[in-house]
């Protein structure tokens, strides 16, 4: 079975020029036909190494692209078609060995996350532990896997700073992972928002865009007005709370709480131990 046209394929993917979404939208599905064209969609113990490498190089090639496209839906998918590849040992595909298992997986780690799905991160995370048992650094000594097991860590204690400082730019271990790392800050913001709306009557706008991770006064104040919030004299006004009378002291001593309060994150953790 020629495999001129898939690799032919995978070169225009692989390509340093700028494809547009729908181009890559066009060619990953055309490698798919290949794939079912050579019988490969599913690895099979007569596949021939170099056609379950470049299977693999395919799936893993179209997972990593549907992330730069922000189409979490279609990465999944390729995610899960490249599970029983993974399961392959490694001599089957000669020595032609995959450097981006660690990467897809660290990625989905990463989505598992910004979805909140503590149940299957575990899932997947104690596969991984049990597999790299006895291995060298194990999970920590991998920058894609370590990523996602320290976020989850900080989020569960509570240590928003640190997960903002490593989303910045110079944190994320790959392109691709700042994608979801951007999602996981939303969500953070938001349920910090959302306890903040509980904890006080009103905040400073300066105090605000530290609270919230924001970069500027002016982005606290276009996402207090998409939260509904009431902008006046510099401070932000929840809806929720314009009744209440709390005094000055009882807000400083709820501040103090705020991050503590965003205990979504911990509740899920209390459903898997």
């Amino acid at each position: 079975m020629s495999t001129s046209n898939l690799s032919n394929i995978l070169f225009q993917l692989e390509t340093p020029s700028p494809l547009s979404p729908q181009k890559i939208t066009s060619l990953l599905t055309s490698a798919k036909r290949e794939l079912l064209t050579l019988n490969a969609l599913i690895p099979k113990p007569t596949t021939p190494s170099p056609i379950l490498a470049l299977a693999r190089q395919t799936l893993e090639t179209g997972a990593l692209l549907s992330i730069r496209l922000q189409q979490p839906d279609a990465f999944t998918r390729y995610y899960q078609q490249l599970l029983p590849f993974y399961e392959v040992p490694e001599s089957s595909y000669g020595n032609q060995t995959s450097n981006q298992r660690s990467k897809v997986t660290g990625l989905y780690l990463l989505l598992l996350l910004t979805k909140g799905d503590y149940a299957a991160f575990h899932t997947v995370l104690d596969g991984l532990e049990v597999e790299q048992a006895g291995k060298g650094d194990g999970l920590e000594g991998d920058k894609f896997l370590s990523y996602p097991v320290k976020l989850e860590r900080w989020l569960m204690e509570g240590s928003y700073d640190r997960v903002w400082g490593a989303t910045k730019r110079e944190g994320v271990p790959s392109e691709e992972f700042g994608v979801f790392s951007e999602v996981l800050v939303g969500t953070i913001r938001d349920e910090i928002a959302s306890c903040s709306e509980k904890a006080y009557p009103s905040l400073p706008i300066a105090n605000a865009k530290n609270l919230l991770f924001l970069d500027s006064e002016g982005s606290v104040v276009d996402f207090a007005q998409a939260r509904g919030w009431l902008v006046k004299d510099g401070r932000i006004y929840f809806p929720q709370q314009q009744d209440d009378m709390r005094t000055e002291k009882d807000i400083l001593v709820a501040s103090g709480q705020v991050i503590e309060n965003t205990i979504g994150y911990a509740r899920e953790l209390e459903t898997i131990v």
